[in-house]
């Protein structure tokens, strides 16, 4: 079968919408096209009824209740919401927030933010393998800490971190427990009972659905978590994030989490099985380092770093046939080198080689094949091109 060109390993950065889901959406435009907040006419309540399915549909593939959803424009802002949100409604208990060093920006950035106001944040370093140390965690938490703000997946390395052991240290001292979980709801199974988590941001777009609509999972009970407003108006979403509805978009949303709950579990293996057979492909070239995990990760992701190839150099050798990044697709403007990657302890040279392949539903065995043709091809031609690989790589 041909291989049809160009081909998307960037699902990391965004997923393609599911013709099943745009399908659920259309309607929302034009003839179902009511405020979902009009109480008063058959219009509002058909849309009011579609958000409500929608939070159903969510609330279930999470382990949650409907009520527990708060629809938002994204996970950025869930995550601005989840911080800034705890850090106004229990300032009186304190002001620490605990995080990580390979945060995505949206958290770091709303932490220093928080610093600003006067918090207090402690970003805490990873292992070598993109691993939080538990009892680092611990010995951070003081008895003004209120917040502990960790991945749950990260998004360059796709390296999973230990949620269960992670929440149980927050619980334990009193303390609650928030994580993005973006790049992990709809790929891996997710139970915000069983990991013992208080808040959860996570977002349509990662997971085959529409851009611009998101959600903050916010425990109602054993503990009831309240958060402040960073969004003022009518009151909307129980007065946590007011503004009209994305009646399409959270409708396809919803129909995206119904998706995702029916065909994770094939769906995970199959993309574990291409993953592999894509980093094994790749690292035959030799002096090619997998950066994370490999025991605790997405079964989506690999992140690659080649050896005397400029990652940027490499990503323009591909041309326009392959999608991929250099990092995420949020930072992907900056010339620094990956934070995710130096938090890891990988040097300067080998964090600026790295690529990111992030596989997805519509990824195919032949494009897998391609990929390794077409990569190994660009870097055995940069490193011909490279006299520290002709005097140290090629007899490594």
């Amino acid at each position: 079968m041909a291989v049809r060109l160009p081909i998307y390993l960037d699902n990391n950065a965004t997923t393609p919408v599911d013709p099943r889901v745009l399908e659920v959406m259309l309607p929302y435009f034009a003839e179902k096209f009511g405020n979902a907040a009009s109480r008063t006419h058959a219009f509002g309540w058909v849309a009011e009824e579609a958000v409500q399915q929608a939070r159903e549909q969510a609330a279930r593939l999470i382990g949650a209740e409907p009520g527990e959803i708060v629809f938002t424009s994204g996970a950025t802002e869930a995550d601005n919401l989840a911080v800034k949100g705890v850090f106004e409604t229990y300032a009186a208990k304190g002001n620490h927030i605990i995080t990580c060093a390979t945060e995505h920006k949206a958290v770091l950035d709303t932490c220093r933010h928080i610093e600003r106001m006067g918090g207090a944040v402690t970003y805490l370093p990873v292992q070598a393998d993109g691993l939080i140390d538990p009892g680092k965690l611990e010995a951070a938490i003081t008895d003004r800490t209120i917040l502990v703000a960790v991945m749950y997946a990260n998004n360059e390395t796709g390296v999973i971190q230990p949620m269960r052991a992670l929440s149980d240290i927050a619980r334990r001292h009193g303390v609650l427990f928030f994580t993005d979980a973006t790049q992990a709801v709809g790929k891996i199974p997710v139970d915000v009972q069983a990991d013992g988590i208080d808040l959860m941001a996570f977002s349509a777009h990662k997971m085959y659905g529409p851009k611009g609509v998101g959600a903050l999972y916010v425990r109602r009970k054993n503990p009831r978590v309240k958060v402040t407003a960073q969004v003022d108006g009518g009151g909307h979403e129980r007065g946590m994030r007011s503004g009209t509805l994305n009646v399409p978009g959270i409708a396809g949303f919803g129909k995206a989490c119904a998706i995702c709950g029916e065909e994770l579990e094939g769906e995970s293996k199959r993309l574990a099985i291409l993953r592999d057979r894509l980093e094994s492909g790749l690292l035959q070239l030799g002096a090619v380092f997998v950066n994370g995990s490999t025991e605790h990760r997405l079964p989506q992701v690999t992140n690659l770093s080649f050896g005397y190839v400029d990652g940027g150099a490499l990503i323009a050798g591909l041309g326009r046939d392959i999608a991929v990044s250099s990092g995420s697709a949020c930072t992907s403007a900056s010339p620094e080198p990956s934070h995710v990657l130096r938090a890891m302890g990988r040097s300067d040279e080998l964090a600026h080689s790295a690529l990111r392949f992030s596989l997805g539903r519509f990824t195919t065995e032949e494009e897998i094949d391609y990929v390794i043709k077409t990569v190994s091809e660009a870097v055995t031609r940069l490193r011909a091109l490279s006299p520290l690989w002709q005097k140290e790589g090629a007899f490594s």
